[in-house]
């Protein structure tokens, strides 16, 4: 096991953004840690890499306890390394940021030389050597970032959203590289993300963060929402863009709801006249294992499941209008 967590919490002036009662990390494998913003997502990635302490609990690295013996504790964050969200650069070369770390642990420039080429070819960056680090697009960037990470020679990298402020061939190459150094080089990977189409083409593992603690199954659709009462005495979920949802809840007031992508019923027919039901616009299509992953812009993005079958039986395509409905056990409230 790569990493075991007993009871760890990390609170700030008594709230607690992070609560986990037992939490396994394999070792070797590609970990996507799914999550909304605020979940606790990068506040659990600083501690798996020893630069943030919980408030209180155990952790257990390679099936050795960390405490606060200094020694012990740089012999474990020597092992893993942490890119961020938004990585800053050096300001010299490409090349030059890379090498920095190999530098400063006295490499011999003839093996630095070697692993900071065979570190620009991994991640695509060997043309751009000598441009400098300011210079670069964010995709570039995360890239470089993600070379001299590994210049360090971890055991394990951990990743903050590596993917979310890049164009998509930059999301391709970072896919492609998180791959190859888990598979080539054997490095454990864990990954943030919002994307759970790119964590299921990417992780052997998935966590749902919601809240500060792991969820049991994966919320997808999350939205604020105000529950309010019409003049009739139909309550309703209002959502952003004045879309609104009909709900029997006994709530009231500001609340947010996660729309269950497998429950929204899809048709190309007019349909109207059934409770919760808006016109929408297909943007986006994905394949998955079973079913098709359909987004549907209807005011607010939302994500449909449709099986593969049922999928191939009707001619849906980009840019097609289509008509969703929210039946009342597609929706979950917090």
């Amino acid at each position: 096991m790569l990493y075991e967590l007993k009871n760890i919490i990390k609170a700030y002036d008594g709230r607690a953004v992070l609560d986990l009662n037992q939490l396994f990390l394999r070792k070797g494998k590609v970990i996507g840690l799914l999550g909304p913003n605020g979940a606790g997502k990068t506040t659990l990635l600083e501690i798996l890499a020893f630069l943030l302490s919980p408030t209180s609990g155990e952790i257990w690295f390679k099936q050795e306890k960390t405490n606060s013996n200094i020694g012990r504790l740089i012999k474990q964050r020597r092992k893993v390394v942490l890119v961020q969200q938004h990585p800053i650069l050096f300001t010299t070369t490409v090349y030059k940021n890379i090498d920095f770390p190999l530098k400063i642990r006295n490499t011999p420039k003839t093996i630095r030389t070697r692993m900071v080429h065979e570190l620009l070819e991994l991640v695509g960056m060997a043309s751009y050597k000598d441009a400098g680090g300011h210079t670069l697009s964010g995709g570039q960037t995360q890239r470089v970032a993600i070379a001299r990470a590994l210049a360090c020679s971890p055991e394990v990298i951990l990743l903050d959203e590596p993917m979310s402020s890049v164009d998509v061939e930059n999301q391709i190459t970072i896919e492609r590289i998180i791959r190859e150094i888990n598979q080539i080089k054997g490095i454990s990977v864990i990954f943030t993300t919002h994307d759970v189409v790119q964590t299921s083409r990417l992780a052997d593992d998935t966590l749902f963060l919601f809240e500060g603690k792991v969820a049991k199954s994966i919320y997808e659709n999350i939205f604020s929402a105000v529950i309010e009462t019409d003049e009739d005495g139909q309550k309703y979920f209002r959502l952003p863009n004045d879309l609104k949802l009909k709900t029997r809840s006994e709530k009231t007031g500001q609340t947010r709801i996660s729309i269950s992508p497998g429950k929204v019923r899809i048709s190309q027919n007019n349909c109207h006249t059934q409770e919760n039901t808006r016109k929408g616009k297909i943007i986006q299509l994905n394949q998955e294992q079973f079913n098709v992953r359909v987004l549907v812009d209807a005011g607010i993005p939302l994500n449909v499941l449709i099986p593969k079958e049922l999928f191939n039986s009707h001619e849906m395509g980009i840019g097609n209008d289509v008509w969703i409905t929210c039946p009342a056990e597609s929706i979950d409230i917090f």
